[in-house]
């Protein structure tokens, strides 16, 4: 399996400057040196032409048409006339797999896994995708972010736990208890690295815990019912040695390495994002504020929980070891029903014949403001979308009464994707508050993580039935 990275960073024109590389015309002499590299048999291969969506480049581009650039470790970068990436020559040890240590049970043991394609968001999104390249660092590009979507104005989510809920501190979360939540899963004494284990177990099955946190609550319950009705079987979270078997056979090691590159540290990011949406529609994009919220997003963490797996790092600067997880390429399929369970607080994905195959926990609605009832379908899906706010529709935010056009980006209003609902002015979507998602609600619309919002656009089309349950 490949992984893709995409670095929105790189669709801009001034990527030389981003990543301090030099630049040279592509000579006659390197380009006869990179024809003569690539002329043997990949696996034979010294170096290979990566392009930016992890796939080997099966020709030479013409002479006249790229210029080369060198970044800062002395690879050749293939640059097109409009600043696009379209290939970079790596060491093809750092593409194909290697093999991996045996009976190395520690979950805390660094793992490189090859760098591959994935579905993720940062081709349609425009930033960062959900799974990282683990080889040698392969620089890569993105293609140009969707523009403003024409749709009806969305409401704005709320930040507010639900009214009367009885809030339980299930060891080190703080979840909302409804009348309809899952029974509480009993579970000993456990290290954080054994309930990261099981979180990015579960995340690669499909079954979404939210944030990876090494926290037990709401999210990660939910998440092992989820697979038992998967799998038929049955998951003892308890058993660590049964978890490390299972994540071994599901990609590897819970925790790897990553290489921040000149892309991670270079952006684009904001400063900060206003609250006012006035302020907001005056941004260039609602990117990443941080290279630690950019990458948290990217491995499906909380921000804080990287921070302190890495103490006293500097993300700001390129070459940098981290300690991060791997949750593993994106669910795929197609998707013929959705379940946005209110009571719940999680939104569940069926095939054709009715099978469950992914589930992902959600705020959805409120008493002052609740989802839709019944069944209504899809209409369409928009990665990286714009937002309209309109006061006369929707909601008023301060004291904003004209219609706005909220740029996009992470941060924005639904996050990375909107699933546009037959229901007008209703959708799924992400969000910008990735560890609040199952603990507070929206104004009527289903929130998700951006990462999992991306995964489940990528399986469902227009037509697509979601029903509401109480």
């Amino acid at each position: 399996m490949k992984k893709n990275v995409t670095l929105g960073w790189l669709s801009y024109p001034m990527v030389a400057v981003a990543i301090g590389a030099t630049i040279a015309p592509l000579t006659d002499a390197s380009a006869q040196m990179i024809f003569r590299r690539q002329a043997q048999p990949q696996q034979q291969q010294r170096t290979l032409l990566v392009t930016p969506q992890g796939e080997i480049l099966d020709y030479v581009p013409e002479r006249g048409s790229v210029t080369v650039r060198v970044d800062t470790e002395g690879r050749n970068v293939l640059i097109d006339q409009y600043g696009n990436v379209v290939a970079t020559e790596v060491p093809a040890r750092s593409y194909f797999p290697r093999a991996q240590p045996q009976n190395d049970y520690s979950m805390d043991q660094p793992q490189r896994v090859p760098p591959g394609v994935d579905p993720g968001y940062g081709q349609d999104s425009g930033y960062a995708s959900t799974n990282a390249d683990f080889g040698d660092g392969v620089v890569t590009g993105t293609v140009p972010a969707d523009p403003q979507i024409d749709r009806q104005p969305l409401d704005e989510p709320s930040m507010l736990p639900e009214p009367d809920s009885q809030y339980s501190d299930q060891g080190q979360e703080m979840q909302p208890m409804t009348k309809t939540a899952q029974p509480e899963i009993p579970v000993g004494k456990l290290s954080r690295n054994e309930i990261t284990a099981l979180q990015v177990f579960l995340d690669r099955e499909g079954v979404s815990p939210g944030v990876i946190d090494g926290k037990m609550g709401q999210n990660v319950n939910k998440a092992i019912v989820s697979w038992e009705k998967i799998s038929g079987e049955t998951l003892d979270p308890n058993n660590s040695d049964d978890i490390i078997q299972r994540l071994r056979l599901s990609g590897g090691m819970a925790f790897t390495t990553y290489t921040i590159s000149a892309g991670d540290a270079a952006g684009p990011y904001v400063a900060s994002i206003p609250e006012d949406y006035a302020e907001k529609a005056q941004l260039p994009s609602l990117a990443y504020t941080s290279q630690t919220e950019m990458l948290a997003e990217k491995f499906h963490m909380d921000e804080g929980y990287l921070k302190e797996l890495n103490p006293g790092v500097d993300f700001t600067v390129p070459g940098t070891n981290i300690k991060v997880v791997d949750p593993g390429p994106a669910k795929s399929g197609q998707v013929a029903k959705i379940i946005a369970d209110k009571g719940l607080k999680q939104v569940r994905a069926y095939d054709e014949s009715g099978n469950l195959v992914a589930a992902y926990p959600a705020s959805i609605g409120s008493s002052d403001t609740p989802s839709p009832s019944g069944t209504v379908t899809v209409d369409r899906v928009a990665f990286n979308p714009g937002y309209t706010y309109n006061p006369k529709v929707n909601f008023k935010q301060g004291g904003n009464d004209k219609v706005l056009a909220i740029p996009p980006g992470p941060n924005g209003p639904v996050g990375t994707v909107w699933m546009a609902l037959s229901k007008p002015t209703y959708g799924i979507h992400g969000t910008p508050e990735p560890s609040l998602i199952g603990r507070t609600q929206s104004h009527g619309c289903v929130r998700l993580t951006n990462w999992d919002a991306t995964e489940l656009a990528k399986m469902v089309k227009p037509g697509v039935t979601v029903e509401f349950t109480e």
